[in-house]
């Protein structure tokens, strides 16, 4: 094996140093970015609950409710219920509630001692809602409920009247 002179061995030395060196140098804006990244992640606050409300509305051809703490529904409301295709004329607020559920949790939300929902939030505003009527699952449901969405779900009811609920994100 030959050896080499020292002068190259002391520029090779000095090159790889070098090289070390500007592989650092590099490499610190990235660490640095690595860093910046954890911590505003880490910092981040947690996906805020989504804001609900529900209301129970009784659907009727009458003028009036036989019950005095039924409201009509507010004009934007009935505007939509009268797009859908339903032959009743005249909608009353029987209760309105307003919820939080976490996100990947459900919340059940009792609106009459025969109706309830159960709300799961899935995250980006979507929701699964479930609604019974009576103790028995009526209706299952899975959708996107962005700020100016409505969801309405329904079931019968004896005579010529019908329930739905409403389901929208408060004003």
């Amino acid at each position: 094996m030959t050896s080499l002179p020292t002068t190259l061995l002391l520029l090779q030395s000095s090159n790889l140093s070098m090289r070390r060196q500007t592989f650092s140098t590099a490499l610190r804006p990235w660490f640095w970015a690595w860093v910046v990244m954890l911590a505003v992640n880490g910092l981040a606050a947690p996906a805020a609950d989504l804001k609900l409300e529900a209301l129970l509305i009784w659907g009727t051809n009458e003028q009036t409710s036989p019950d005095a703490n039924h409201k009509p529904v507010g004009p934007k409301l009935k505007k939509k219920l009268e797009e859908l295709p339903l032959k009743w004329t005249h909608y009353f607020e029987v209760k309105r509630i307003q919820f939080d559920v976490p996100l990947s949790n459900a919340r059940k939300v009792p609106l009459s001692e025969k109706c309830e929902l159960e709300v799961k939030n899935l995250g980006h505003s979507k929701i699964e809602v479930t609604l019974f009527g009576k103790g028995k699952q009526v209706a299952t449901r899975t959708q996107e409920l962005s700020k100016e969405d409505t969801l309405i779900l329904g079931g019968n009811a004896p005579g010529a009247t019908s329930w739905f609920v409403v389901l929208r994100r408060p004003e």
